[in-house]
């Protein structure tokens, strides 16, 4: 029985891959989300599990973008719908 997906079979399944971002700056998100690619986008993850607040640590993620006021200037909220590791 197979239990892990490849990298396309997760991005056909309509998950990002990103790495978690922690940072204790006056005003930042305290852990947000940078995408991997090109033209990376910073998601601030308003649900994220302890599990999950590791600097530098792979996840494949989806989310819903949420209409609240950002609180902090470099990335948008969202709630998390499902993480993985990577």
């Amino acid at each position: 029985m197979k239990t892990t997906m490849t990298d396309t079979e997760m991005m056909d399944a309509g998950f990002l891959a990103g790495t978690i971002v922690a940072s204790k700056a006056d005003g930042d998100c305290p852990f947000v989300i940078k995408t991997d690619g090109k033209e990376s986008v910073m998601y601030d993850p308003i649900n994220i599990e302890d599990a999950y607040k590791k600097d530098g640590m792979k996840v494949w993620f989806t989310f819903r973008g949420l209409r609240m006021m950002n609180r902090c200037t470099k990335a948008n909220p969202v709630e998390l719908v499902e993480m993985r590791t990577k």
